[in-house]
This record gives C-alpha cells, sequence and structure tokens, in this order.
C-alpha cells in the first residue's frame, strides 16, 4: 500500500470502519459497496482509490481491521498478566467481550465470506492467533519469574492450550448464546497454570 497522507489515511479509516459497523449490524451478505458509500459519505473514486480492488479488498480489509480489534479490546488486561487477580482479571475481559459480542462473530463472518481456506484469510487468522499466544505466554513467563507457575511449563505450550479454550467455548457460545463453556475452559486452564506452581524445596 502507498504511503498516505493524514488526510488520506483518515478517510481510508473512515471507510473501514463504516464498512466493519455496517457488517456487524447487518451481515456481509446484507453489506453491498453502496451501502458503505452512503454510510461513510464516501464518492465511489474515493473508495476504489484506497481499495481498488472494491468489495473483496475491502473486506479483507475489514478482516484484518476485526482482528486488531480482538486484541484491543482484551487490553489493558492482556497486557498485565502478572498476578493470579490480573489473570481473573483478563477471564472476565474476554468473557464480557463475547458476550457482548453475542452469537455473531465479525472476524469469522468476513473470512468465511471470503474463503477460510484463502491465503489472505488464512494470513489474517494466523497472524492473529500467533499475536494473541504470544501476549498469553508472556503472561505465562512472567508469573514463572515470580514463582507462580513452574519453569517446567512451557509457556507457548501453555499459551496455545488456553487460546484452544476460548475458541471452543466461543464455538459453543455462537451456536447457543451462552457463554457457560467458554467461562468453564479459562477457569479450568487457569486453574491448571495455578497447579503448576514453582516447587518448593
Amino acid at each position: 500500500m502507498p504511503v498516505l497522507t493524514r488526510k488520506g489515511a483518515a478517510t481510508r479509516r473512515r471507510i473501514l470502519e463504516g464498512a466493519a459497523a455496517h457488517i456487524r449490524e447487518y451481515g456481509v451478505a446484507a453489506t453491498t459497496l453502496d451501502d458503505v458509500l452512503a454510510r461513510t459519505t464516501t464518492s465511489k473514486s474515493q473508495l476504489f482509490h484506497y481499495f481498488p480492488g472494491g468489495r473483496e479488498e475491502l473486506l479483507l480489509a475489514v478482516a484484518r481491521f476485526e482482528a486488531d480489534r480482538v486484541i484491543e479490546d482484551q487490553r489493558p488486561q492482556l497486557d498485565e498478566l502478572t498476578s493470579w487477580p490480573a489473570w481473573r482479571a483478563w477471564r472476565d475481559k474476554v468473557v464480557e467481550r463475547y458476550r457482548r459480542q453475542g452469537g455473531l462473530c465479525p472476524l469469522n463472518a468476513v473470512t468465511s465470506h471470503l474463503g477460510d481456506g484463502s491465503p489472505g484469510t488464512r494470513a489474517v487468522v494466523t497472524g492473529l492467533m500467533r499475536r494473541w499466544q504470544s501476549e498469553i505466554a508472556n503472561g505465562v513467563r512472567h508469573m514463572q519469574g515470580v514463582g507462580e507457575i513452574d519453569p517446567a511449563v512451557d509457556p507457548d505450550r501453555a499459551a496455545a492450550a488456553l487460546l484452544a479454550c476460548i475458541q471452543g467455548g466461543v464455538l459453543i457460545q455462537m451456536s447457543t448464546g451462552e457463554t457457560t463453556h467458554l467461562e468453564a475452559a479459562l477457569d479450568m486452564g487457569i486453574a491448571s497454570l495455578r497447579a503448576r506452581a514453582f516447587p518448593t524445596a
């Protein structure tokens, strides 16, 4: 992407945020370029200037936007996994995020529409999972450093397991409308880490 002026970046951001908001309200199938133009008071020439690939390019940008939003919605708690109360606060933040989201996952909706196996969508989802796992793993490492988790625990595998707990719980929540399984999965995953305390002499 060429370097944008401040005004150009703001215009592109306005189009992107408008498209994401419309998709959240009406779904991908019901969102047309005309809807985005009307919502963002943007001309067609402007939209194609910033998204020359049209609707598909815009949708892929929305997927990246929603992936970033997954991480940002967990801050600052995700950055502060430095005590067990802090882990609990992060757990509550995650549950509340998905409770608000309800049965529609905007990221899943967009990537499914584009094709889960396409290189673009795979890169978005893989990038999100790597970032998310890395941040959780940093929290595990901190807890190892203060003697709250056994140093023998592999932080990356522990983070991967917690991430799988979240994704499984969210998948069930999308089908049932309930966060019960998400909460249980997170509680058990964190409890498992607490059980692996630094061994005493």
